[in-house]
């Protein structure tokens, strides 16, 4: 069946679909050995040749969800300029091609999934739709003022953030709080308690949506059964 371009590029782990319309806008996708830069394009990957730099991607044959407890100091990333340790080297006895769905930042660790599955890439990343849930160890106490700010919305970067959960964990000098997010700005929860004057030291993502796993080790993965895939599609595809 015939789809068009940027969708089969999405789907196969390349790109997001509008990364993959610049890809091809810029001459690097060829279709039976022909350069395509109109976007709109459609080809079969059942049946076309279909390359992207050269290298061919192939159809998809059956879609993979995967849960990483990640560990800290590793990108969240398919690959590194940089050439840090990324997730793909913690789930490489997978014969398929899978990606990260959304990030998780290097210094963090917890939970991240990875698929194949590109409309369930789209629909999980859209912001505001799926709660996550994090446990973080801040320097020093916050006054419950400086709480109540950061639980109403703050501004940060020029733009007011949702309001999130915050409540305590575990006291201290240097006490945890349970964080949860309804939108997924770059560093947030290091952002916010960082200006706040109370820096992160340690995070930890323990729930996406519905999903926990208390019991899956730091640095293991496992397969998402076919009921925790139909649950987040019913919970959140629509949402």
């Amino acid at each position: 069946m015939q789809e068009r371009l940027q969708k089969i590029l999405a789907h196969a782990g390349i790109a997001s679909r509008r990364k993959a319309e610049e890809i091809i806008a810029e001459g690097r996708v060829t279709v039976n050995g022909k350069a395509i830069t109109e976007l709109g394009t459609r080809a079969d990957p059942a049946t076309d040749v279909i390359r992207v730099d050269g290298k061919r991607i192939r159809a998809v044959t059956r879609f993979l969800y995967v849960l990483l407890n990640k560990p800290k100091n590793v990108m969240s990333t398919s690959s590194d300029p940089q050439d840090r340790p990324t997730v793909m080297e913690y789930v490489g006895t997978i014969k398929e091609r899978i990606y990260p769905v959304g990030r998780l930042d290097f210094a963090s660790e917890g939970l991240l999934i990875l698929t194949n599955d590109g409309d369930f890439t789209k629909w999980m990343t859209k912001a505001g739709v799926i709660p996550k849930v994090y446990h973080v160890k801040v320097a020093g106490k916050p006054e419950e003022p400086v709480l109540a700010k950061l639980r109403r919305g703050m501004f940060l970067d020029g733009e007011r953030l949702a309001p999130c959960e915050i409540t305590p964990l575990k006291g201290g000098d240097n006490p945890w709080y349970k964080v949860i997010l309804h939108q997924g700005k770059n560093q947030q929860i290091r952002k916010m308690f960082g200006v706040s004057g109370h820096p992160v030291e340690k995070l930890r993502r323990v729930r996406i949506g519905f999903l926990e796993d208390p019991k899956l080790a730091v640095g293991e993965w496992r397969y998402l059964n076919g009921e925790e895939v139909e649950r987040f599609k019913k919970e959140f595809q629509k949402a």
